[in-house]
């Protein structure tokens, strides 16, 4: 499989598209409208131009990555691809109709896989008529750094579909973990709770940021802290994995704090807005 296709041209979406263009892979994007596709493709040739400016890659390795990337507005352009991923905004709605139209669209593609991070595969997958090829592949943000992806299948998913995604992911050089279609998988249903405690403890006035996330860094050995840490992923995002597990497992601690809220709703999203707990 050589020829890759995505959905989305937000964060998740232009990392997984330039860490497949830097394993060779050539790649189709798409998105609902030019100005995304197009917000896309710089986001992708300003991270390409930081790694040849810090001499990770050469100026020829860097235009050739580039060059094997293709952005469009119209998901049909997705139609010969050999595997497509969907990494769009975490709605189910809207991620069982682009599968329902990719299920007619992509008939040659062994896989179809949802980069989701806590919507449950069996619901995505419910709208297709080959649930077999349909599972879940979820990379990390910054995708072309990280090296861990959760592979997720359904009761439906064969073991055809999961040996061919750990053949793609190992392509990359990164290493896959299965998991059961279970609310937040492994890493989101350990991580989002640590986050949630840590702003608890800042919202209670215990201790200041620097000093929750100094406390984490220094005394746990962990690269960022929590506060840091959520707003490198997105206060947004945070907050909307954290009512996904909430609603489907009940439990208090993913139930999002006040202060979380607050945030969000200002429009104070973390690095991506300039503004989260710190300002950038």
């Amino acid at each position: 499989m050589d020829k890759v296709g995505l959905v989305g041209c937000g964060t998740m979406g232009t990392g997984i598209c330039l860490a497949f263009a830097s394993s060779g892979y050539s790649v189709k994007i798409v998105d609902t409208n030019l100005d995304m596709v197009n917000e896309g493709l710089a986001n992708i040739q300003s991270q390409i131009k930081r790694s040849v400016d810090r001499e990770r890659i050469s100026q020829s390795e860097g235009e050739a990555i580039f060059h094997r990337i293709v952005g469009d507005t119209d998901i049909s352009f997705l139609a010969d691809s050999d595997f497509v991923i969907e990494a769009v905004y975490e709605d189910l709605e809207i991620k069982k109709n682009i599968f329902s139209m990719l299920d007619e669209i992509c008939l040659d593609a062994k896989i179809i896989a949802s980069n989701t991070s806590s919507l449950a595969i069996s619901d995505i997958a419910s709208t297709s008529k080959r649930k077999d090829r349909i599972l879940g592949i979820h990379f990390f943000n910054p995708v072309p750094v990280m090296e861990l992806v959760e592979l997720i299948g359904s009761l439906d998913t064969s073991e055809e579909c999961f040996n061919a995604a750990e053949a793609l992911i190992a392509s990359l050089n990164k290493t896959a973990v299965k998991v059961k279609d279970t609310p937040g998988f492994i890493v989101n249903r350990l991580l989002i709770p640590y986050i949630l405690d840590a702003i608890r403890v800042y919202e209670s006035g215990v201790a200041s940021r620097e000093d929750i996330d100094q406390g984490i860094t220094l005394g746990l050995n962990h690269p960022m802290g929590p506060l840091s840490l959520a707003d490198l992923i997105g206060l947004d995002v945070v907050m909307m994995i954290a009512e996904s597990l909430h609603r489907e497992l009940g439990e208090p601690r993913f139930s999002p704090p006040t202060m979380l809220r607050r945030l969000v709703s200002s429009g104070n999203l973390g690095r991506k807005s300039k503004q989260g707990f710190y300002t950038y």
